[in-house]
């Protein structure tokens, strides 16, 4: 770093962008790569010793771009020669950590990307793997000084992740300097995150949405503080704040953490259940279709969530995505809310195949009416989720009844399919409770 670099970046915050202001374009140029100049206090890594420093962060508020200087800087300086890039998916990987590690990387130490080894490699040696949370046995057996791993609140397979990381992060680098890791995440209450902040060798620190309004559009600003402002999901998703259990959330996440299970046993009954949105514009809702299945009969039975393949598709689009769930699930019946389109539904599945059954169903009650019999089956413990499904538990934790917000798209396709497997099914006598089955 240049002194004149080292001189502003002593500065404190408010006088050193006072300064900045005033220089000339030639010195502006010069510091370009210069991040402790440009950088919020709030973006530099921690001046204490950690092995984990956990960056809590708004959306928006400029942690994936702490993360990857830091990282820069630990490269650059020659303190690393092995590191890890881990995030939620192979794409997230390349779109987000790669890609912003690329974007500022000076043209002296620029990295190489190499697609085909799911690397990138710089000019003094340094490697960085590319390490998506789906396949969380890739990174066992590296030798990893440094890693940056980026939203893990929306990994798969988080645990394991965790522990294997944990366990490659074992070499000192090629200066001596301990292994060590950055994190940066939106929070959300998980046990590993509460079990990471709790860890005395974590040091954590906040960047919220607004501190980077600098760098947001104005009118995105307004909207935010218009719609979120005092909400708790404004606390979360923009001032980066780990809340307890929201007050008024008809589900938590220790009751889905208590009953989550690896696998299901053999299941009874198979359905897909679909709560279509009202328009398939990108700014629209997302068309909620999940995968859920039954084991025992009446009193007796026990619902296994199996997929979550919602999204935002055309219409034809999301027909189309249930009935490939359909036959992947060997499922017996096709669940879909009449009141946006479940008619055009069951049209465009019946064209594929007119044989496969499909149930409309139509919401008369209130959400939180159709959802508290589901929800008294999750505290009964015999609800269980297959695996980790962080979009569709993040819904149910987070939807207040009495606060409305956005539509809970995931949430009703998960609550039309116990519903149709469970509260329906109990319903009716035990003699019963096998007709359905029969009738596809």
């Amino acid at each position: 770093m240049s002194s004149l670099a080292a001189i502003l970046a002593s500065m404190p915050d408010a006088q050193r962008r006072a300064a900045l202001k005033s220089l000339p374009p030639a010195d502006l140029a010069a510091l370009e790569y210069a991040w402790p100049v440009w950088a919020r206090p709030d973006q530099l890594p921690p001046k204490v010793k950690f092995r984990t420093w956990l960056l809590l962060g708004g959306r928006g508020s400029g942690k994936t771009r702490s993360s990857a200087e830091a990282t820069r800087t630990e490269v650059e300086s020659g303190r690393r020669r092995a590191i890890g890039l881990i995030g939620p998916t192979a794409d997230t990987l390349r779109r987000d950590q790669a890609a912003a590690l690329l974007s500022i990387a000076p043209p002296w130490c620029m990295p190489t990307h190499e697609p085909s080894q799911r690397r990138l490699v710089w000019p003094n040696g340094c490697v960085a793997w590319l390490l998506s949370s789906e396949e969380p046995d890739r990174i066992r057996g590296l030798n990893l000084d440094w890693a940056w791993g980026d939203e893990l609140t929306s990994w798969s397979n988080r645990e394991e992740v965790w522990n294997n990381l944990q366990l490659a992060l074992r070499v000192p680098g090629p200066t001596g300097a301990d292994p060590a890791a950055v994190l940066s995440t939106t929070p959300k209450r998980q046990p590993l995150l509460r079990k990471l902040m709790a860890d005395p060798s974590t040091v954590t620190t906040r960047s919220r949405t607004f501190d980077n309004a600098a760098n947001l559009s104005a009118a995105t600003i307004d909207h935010l503080k218009a719609t979120y402002g005092g909400t708790t999901l404004g606390r979360q998703e923009l001032d980066a704040e780990v809340l307890d259990d929201l007050e008024g959330a008809l589900w938590n996440r220790d009751l889905i953490e208590r009953s989550r299970t690896r696998r299901a046993p053999d299941l009874r009954r198979v359905v897909v259940a679909i709560d279509p949105a009202g328009s398939s514009n990108a700014g629209s809702d997302e068309t909620g279709i999940v995968v859920a299945g039954v084991a025992g009969i009446a009193r007796e039975a026990h619902g296994y969530l199996l997929a979550d393949v919602s999204g935002r598709y055309s219409p034809e689009g999301w027909a189309r995505k249930a009935i490939e769930a359909y036959e992947h699930h060997r499922a017996d019946r096709i669940v879909a809310e009449r009141n946006y389109g479940g008619e055009m539904v069951a049209a465009v599945i019946r064209s594929v195949n007119p044989r496969l059954p499909v149930k409309l169903v139509t919401a008369s009650r209130g959400k939180a009416v159709r959802a508290e019999p589901v929800v008294s089956f999750y505290e009964q413990n015999a609800i269980h989720h297959v695996g980790e499904f962080a979009a569709l538990e993040d819904q149910l934790c987070g939807w207040d009844p009495a606060e409305g917000g956005k539509s809970p798209d995931r949430l009703d396709a998960l609550v039309w399919a116990f519903t149709e497997l469970m509260v329906e099914a109990q319903a009716r006598p035990a003699r019963y409770a096998d007709i359905d089955i029969m009738t596809r």
